[in-house]
């Protein structure tokens, strides 16, 4: 798998889309997205935070809803693919993989 390097390495190419991977904070007080984590194995993933919590799907049901209103693209192009129960998440964005790039860096240089 290539990393897309320039997009703080968040990203992974596969064949089925661009994997983002996600550092989830439910139960917080506002829905957004908080930086930049390092994982132990040296991952980098983008923090976000979402307001429901981690109960019967409610904050992966979040993060979509959150995910497909910030990138302006539809909820069914994005499935979680890893760390459904897990904090560390990786989610499948199954469409065009430049648009997905030019959405996500701009989206995530925002602020």
């Amino acid at each position: 798998m290539r990393c897309w390097c320039n997009l703080h390495q968040v990203w992974e190419d596969s064949c089925r889309g661009i994997v983002l991977r996600v550092r989830l904070t439910p139960n917080s007080s506002a829905c957004r997205k908080n930086g930049f984590f390092v994982g132990p194995d040296g991952d980098e993933f983008l923090k976000i935070n979402v307001i429901n919590v981690p109960e019967k799907g409610k904050a992966n049901k979040e993060l979509i809803a959150y995910l497909a209103k910030s990138l302006k693209m539809a909820k069914s192009e994005f499935e979680i693919i890893g760390g459904e129960l897990d904090r560390y998440k990786k989610i499948l964005i199954k469409t065009d993989k430049e648009y997905v790039v030019a959405q996500v860096s701009h989206w995530i240089e925002e602020d």
